[in-house]
């Protein structure tokens, strides 16, 4: 199965599988039958599609999404203007922005039968500024949903404040906004990649045969993204027994283990991650398992390991994104695993939100089936889409990503070499 990994804000050229799921039309959380639309007339069918829930999804876009056509109809009303505004945060953070994300989500429009003048995806290039002038302009455009991933807090918050002062609905994807009394969140359970992370870390750690583990962790981007605070409390919980963002250095567990220190990487800047680990390594030569939060940072830590003569299997770093790069180092040995999220679920979760808000109808438990917390202050939550991650090793490699086409046989094997994945069954 290939994927297309050209952007283009039209259809993304995914080639379909058949077998999954059909989303039957029927009533289901819908309170109208085409009342809402303007002019005394209707057009398709303010319905959603019986059974809607996080398990709709697949890697067969187009069969599921079809589904949504006759409510997307219906939520449009036939406007040749925009409806949804998408707004992606930059192309350096992770590459999925620019390589799965903005296809998905072109895709699971085009399939949910949008027009291309009634969605727009954008990205901020990682100003700040751009993401609030790209939410204000989709609103000017007449925008009544906003599916947005902020940059950071403030951003965020900005978004949330403008969208509501318009009366706008804001979906947040990917990474919460607490603000707003329309706002959502889709993602995936933040809390359950930590601890996918932590589990198979120590794992790793086992099957390496690390002796007397010196850790050191590097976070992801806490300064600017919850969902950092949100992966840190799960892999500390799993490894440390403490739900937090930090430990304190010199904390250790019953496998012997004991954490030399643990810090993040501003803004999930992978540049500034290596330096701080290759400081922290120099200082502290005695550091033999890490744990990282994304691919991005593990591999900006290999790139360290590797210039100081590291060879496989003797520093385990992790991951998640379940990038090409990541599963290359998986199959070198440099990795233990990384955590796959499919991108074309959550792609295809925050199109259907989107069309049943867009339509005003309820969204089903089964879709909106969590509420997310604020790390900041437990005391402030809102309705969630949340999906189920997937931990991803050289055991089910080629079962999970490969399979669903998210990282081809090709891109893994060009960088890990033709011998590693035939041993390891990649094709």
């Amino acid at each position: 199965m290939l994927v297309s990994k050209k952007v283009s804000f039209r259809r993304a050229g995914w080639v379909a599988v058949a077998g999954v799921l059909s989303l039957t039309a029927a009533a289901c959380g819908s309170s109208g039958s085409g009342s809402g639309s303007s002019g005394g007339s209707s057009s398709g069918s303010n319905t959603i599609p019986s059974g809607l829930s996080i398990s709709s999804f697949s890697v067969n876009i187009d069969a599921t999404m079809a589904k949504l056509k006759p409510l997307t109809e219906f939520a449009t009303k036939g406007a040749n203007t925009l409806q949804v505004g998408v707004i992606l945060p930059d192309t350096t953070s992770s590459t999925r922005w620019v390589d799965f994300d903005a296809p998905y989500l072109a895709d699971a429009f085009a399939d949910a039968g949008y027009t291309q003048a009634q969605y727009r995806i954008d990205n901020a290039q990682g100003s700040d500024a751009t993401q609030i002038d790209d939410a204000t302009a989709d609103i000017n455009l007449g925008a009544k949903v906003l599916l947005v991933t902020p940059l950071d807090g403030p951003t965020g918050v900005a978004i949330a404040k403008l969208a509501e002062a318009k009366g706008v609905t804001l979906i947040s994807y990917d990474r919460a906004t607490f603000q707003g009394n329309k706002t959502y969140y889709v993602s995936f359970d933040n809390d359950q990649v930590g601890k996918l992370i932590g589990q198979g870390f120590e794992s790793c750690v086992s099957s390496w045969g690390i002796k007397k583990p010196k850790v050191f962790v590097l976070n992801g981007g806490e300064d600017t993204d919850p969902n950092a605070i949100s992966f840190a409390d799960g892999y500390n919980s799993v490894v440390w027994g403490q739900s937090a963002k930090s430990v304190n250095a010199g904390a250790t567990n019953s496998a012997g283990m004991s954490l030399v220190g643990e810090n993040y990487a501003p803004g999930w800047d992978n540049t500034l991650g290596g330096t701080i680990f290759q400081q922290e390594f120099t200082g502290h030569p005695q550091i033999n398992a890490t744990i990282e939060a994304n691919d991005g940072l593990a591999n900006a830590v290999i790139t360290d390991l590797k210039g100081d003569g590291v060879k496989p299997n003797k520093i385990p770093t992790t991951g998640q994104d379940a990038t090409a790069q990541g599963m290359a180092w998986i199959l070198e040995g440099y990795q233990c695993g990384s955590v796959f999220k499919p991108v074309f679920e959550e792609a295809q979760d925050a199109v259907s939100l989107a069309t049943v808000l867009l339509a005003g109808d309820k969204p089903p438990a089964a879709l909106l089936n969590s509420t997310t917390t604020d790390p900041a202050d437990s005391s402030i939550t809102e309705p969630a889409s949340l999906l189920t991650p997937i931990w991803v090793d050289k055991a089910n490699m080629e079962s999970t990503v490969v399979k669903d086409g998210f990282d081809t046989a090709s891109d893994i094997c060009t960088i890990a070499g033709a011998s590693l994945c035939a041993s390891d069954g990649i094709q």
